[in-house]
């Protein structure tokens, strides 16, 4: 009966444990939702730039900023750009593997709050940019900041979540560094 009672127990242990694994994981959903409209975003305006832009064009804004339709088959700063067609699976793949590895960290840090924000804006861009990838074989990109000649590389709603996401993990890490985590 000793025995019964002790797995009863045990059983009774694990399944609360697993409810608790089970309810850190669901603010993950949280998280999830953010990489959704950062995704979102990304897609519909460059939906909206290729409706309303030839490859090229060009439409001042500002004094320094321009709205401009380019396609970028590398990575950041065109990095890679004439690599001659390999770089398009290689930076998909590269963008699948960190997607998932985002997932899992979301997952087991769920309640890291600047933590996971960070995640989810890099997950969000990294998935926009993966699926421009793979629909046309380059990103697009339309934003162009500029002084005088000087331009700044044009990029798009993805890389910024991505440039905003790097900068929010270097913070996180500042601060748990700081308290001596």
């Amino acid at each position: 009966m000793a025995r019964v009672k002790h797995g009863c127990l045990l059983k009774a242990s694990n399944m609360a444990r697993n409810k608790n694994i089970f309810k850190s994981g669901s603010g993950v959903w949280l998280w999830l939702g953010i990489a959704l409209i950062i995704l979102l975003l990304d897609q519909l305006t460059k939906i909206a730039v290729v409706g309303a832009f030839q490859l090229g064009e060009t439409l001042p804004m500002t004094s320094f900023f321009n709205l401009v339709r380019v396609h970028n088959p590398g990575a950041a700063f065109s990095f890679l750009a004439d690599a001659g067609g390999w770089q398009r699976w290689f930076f998909t793949g590269l963008g699948v593997v960190a997607a998932l590895v985002m997932l899992y960290l979301m997952r087991m840090h769920a309640g890291q709050t600047l933590f996971c924000l960070a995640l989810s804006l890099l997950l969000g861009g990294a998935v926009g940019n993966v699926i421009d990838r793979v629909l046309y074989g380059h990103v697009i990109d339309f934003l162009d900041f500029y002084y005088g000649t000087w331009h700044f590389p044009a990029f798009n709603v993805a890389d910024s979540a991505i440039s905003m996401g790097a900068c929010l993990l270097i913070l996180d890490e500042l601060l748990r560094v700081r308290r001596g985590r």
